[in-house]
C-alpha cells in the first residue's frame, strides 16, 4: 500500500445503498471547488500554547481551507444535500481545527490534485486518507492519524482470490496505492506467463464500487474502512476478500516548509486521544480499529 505519487485509498457515499449510480462521480470533480460548506468543528476548546504555532496568515484568516476528494466514504463524502462534506475525517480533522481556535472550509477536489495544490498554497491542508510514504514525503510535511491497509471486495458468493487474479477484471481508483498494488500483481501474472489482470480504473472510488456491483469488474482493492463501508453500504450485494494487508498511517498533508504547523496539529490529535474525543468520533463512523496512540509529524516508513 505504498503509493508513489498521491494516492491512497477510495469510494462511496450513502446514495450506493439505495442507487449505485454513475452520477456519484462528479463527487469528486474539481468544480470551482468549493462544496459550500464552511463546517462547525466539534465543541473542543481553543489550546493557546498550539494555536501560536499556526502560520500568521492562516491565524489571521481565523480557518483552515481544506482540500479533500469528498467521494471516499467513510472518510470524507457528500452529504445528502450534495454540498456539505462529511466523514470521520471531516469530523476528526474539524475537532483538531478547533483546538487550534480555527473554522474549517472543506473544498473538494480531484484527489491527484491536491499534493500540488497544498504545495503551491492553494489549499492551507490536505485531508483526503492520503498514505505516509517516502515518496509523499519528499513533496510535503505529513502528520500521522490514523492505521489503514488494503482490502479487496467483490460480489457476494464470488470466488476470486487476491493473490491469484490473473486475467479478471479488477475496478480500483486513479492515483491511489492500490492502483500500485494492482499493476505489480498484473506484471507477476505476465512474468509467470498467465493472462494480465485488466485493470479499470475510475477517477471516482464510487464508480470502481458500482463497477463491481453492477458486474462490469470481478473486484476493487481500496483502503480497509473504505472497503468495509461500501460492504455494508450495498446491503449484501458485495463481500470483503481476505485479510487486510500492508497497513500504513494516513497523514494530513501540509506545505513542506511548515514543520510547525504540523507540530501543532500534532499537538492538537494528541489533545484529542486524551481526553477521548478521538476515540468517540472514530467509533460513530465504525472505524476505531484503525485508532492510534503516536500521531507524529513525518512519521518513519518503510
Amino acid at each position: 500500500m505504498f503509493r508513489i505519487t498521491s494516492g491512497r485509498r477510495a469510494i462511496l457515499g450513502l446514495a450506493v445503498a439505495a442507487a449505485m449510480t454513475v452520477s456519484l462521480a462528479a463527487c469528486g470533480e474539481e468544480s470551482g471547488d468549493d462544496t459550500g460548506s464552511t463546517a462547525p468543528a466539534p465543541a473542543a476548546s481553543a489550546d493557546t500554547a498550539l494555536a501560536d504555532k499556526v502560520p500568521a496568515e492562516i491565524k489571521s484568516a481565523g480557518k483552515i481551507i481544506i482540500g479533500t476528494d469528498s467521494t471516499y466514504a467513510p472518510s470524507e463524502f457528500l452529504d445528502t444535500d450534495g454540498k456539505t462534506v462529511v466523514g470521520f475525517d471531516v469530523d476528526l480533522f474539524n475537532a483538531v481545527a478547533q483546538k487550534l481556535g480555527l473554522k474549517t472550509e472543506w473544498q473538494s477536489a480531484k484527489f491527484d490534485s491536491i499534493i500540488p495544490a497544498v504545495s503551491s498554497k492553494k489549499y492551507n491542508v490536505g485531508v483526503s486518507s492520503f498514505t505516509v510514504n517516502a515518496d509523499r514525503l519528499k513533496e510535503a510535511t505529513m502528520v500521522s492519524y490514523f492505521s489503514a491497509g488494503t482490502q479487496w471486495a467483490a460480489k457476494s458468493g464470488a470466488t476470486i482470490n487476491a493473490e491469484d487474479a490473473c486475467g479478471k477484471k479488477i475496478a480500483v481508483q486513479v492515483g491511489t496505492v492500490q492502483l500500485d498494488d494492482i499493476k505489480a500483481r498484473s506484471k507477476k501474472c505476465t512474468g509467470a506467463s498467465k493472462p494480465a489482470i485488466t485493470i479499470d480504473q475510475y477517477q471516482s472510488q464510487a464508480d470502481a464500487t458500482n463497477a463491481v456491483v453492477s458486474g462490469k469488474d470481478e473486484a476493487m482493492l481500496a483502503d480497509s474502512p473504505v472497503c468495509a463501508y461500501a460492504v455494508k453500504q450495498t446491503n449484501g450485494q458485495l463481500a470483503l476478500v481476505g485479510d487486510i494487508y500492508d497497513s500504513a498511517p494516513y497523514g494530513y498533508v501540509l506545505p513542506k516548509d511548515q514543520a510547525d504547523f504540523g507540530a501543532a496539529i500534532e499537538g492538537a490529535l494528541e489533545a484529542l486521544i486524551s481526553d477521548g474525543t478521538y476515540k468517540t468520533i472514530l467509533t460513530k463512523w465504525g472505524v476505531d480499529a484503525g485508532g492510534i496512540t503516536d500521531p507524529a509529524v513525518n512519521p518513519q516508513v518503510s
